[in-house]
């Protein structure tokens, strides 16, 4: 088995192979700028991929730039996961599944891969922060949306004049735990704070549900800063989505 796996962000883009035991090293950049050429690198490698399996939740022109690259490296046509009622072990949890993003549906497939009968609560910091809890039997439970914490800056950068203006230049002031020594370090500290309380609320509310605490899988690029600021049990997988997809090449 030689699939080329290919998950498809708002901002950024990931890849990897896939043998059918084991994902190779995955590689990522931002795709804002890309062209169809760009895409063309990674699917028109030396090595021809039997498969291109693709998670996008970028949108039609993104996904179409992508087929056209296929198109000229004359590789396989690529397949795009879609979010099914049920599929590799995972039930979806909303009434109309096909609102569920396929990234947070590939997510709590690779999640529950690594921690088969296991409550999970699967958490993506990307633009977006998803939160997702899966029961031990497969059963997505339903999830949350809240903004990550860069969007969080951002969006107190952009509509607080006074906040933006306190924030620019100066020394970075971070104190500690949560407490901030300058504008920008309190408006960092504040967001990541406010994600990581997200998502212990999240764990207290799965145990009142499950009756048992969910372990917590973290996954995207804001993973790894937001880790140690939550108290639950939580592991970061950086690669879930991918992992996914390399279930769905081999059950879906």
């Amino acid at each position: 088995m030689n699939v080329l796996l290919i998950d498809v962000g708002n901002t950024r883009v990931k890849w990897a192979r896939y043998d059918g035991s084991r994902l190779s090293g995955a590689r990522a950049a931002h795709h804002a700028d890309w062209s169809v050429r760009d895409f063309e690198r990674i699917v028109g490698s030396a090595r021809r991929p039997d498969r291109i399996l693709v998670s996008s939740v970028a949108g039609a022109k993104i996904n179409a730039a992508l087929e056209r690259a296929a198109r000229r490296a004359r590789a396989p046509a690529p397949e795009f996961a879609t979010t099914q009622r049920h599929a590799c072990g995972v039930t979806a949890g909303y009434v109309e599944p096909w609102r569920l993003g396929v990234d947070r549906f590939l997510g709590m497939i690779g999640a529950r891969a690594h921690f088969a009968r296991r409550p999970i609560c699967v958490v993506g910091v990307g633009t977006a922060m998803t939160i997702d809890l899966l029961g031990a039997d497969g059963r997505h439970r339903g999830g949350a949306i809240v903004p990550a914490p860069s969007l969080m800056i951002l969006s107190l950068l952009d509509g607080t004049r006074g906040i933006r203006r306190r924030a620019q230049g100066g020394v970075k002031g971070a104190g500690p735990a949560l407490f901030g020594r300058s504008t920008r370090a309190a408006l960092e500290q504040g967001a990541r704070y406010a994600a990581a309380a997200a998502v212990d609320r999240a764990v207290l509310e799965a145990r009142a549900l499950l009756g048992c605490s969910p372990l917590v899988v973290l996954t995207g690029g804001g993973a790894r800063e937001l880790g140690p600021l939550i108290r639950s049990a939580n592991r970061d997988i950086p690669d879930l989505v991918l992992w996914g997809l390399a279930v769905w090449a081999r059950e879906g």
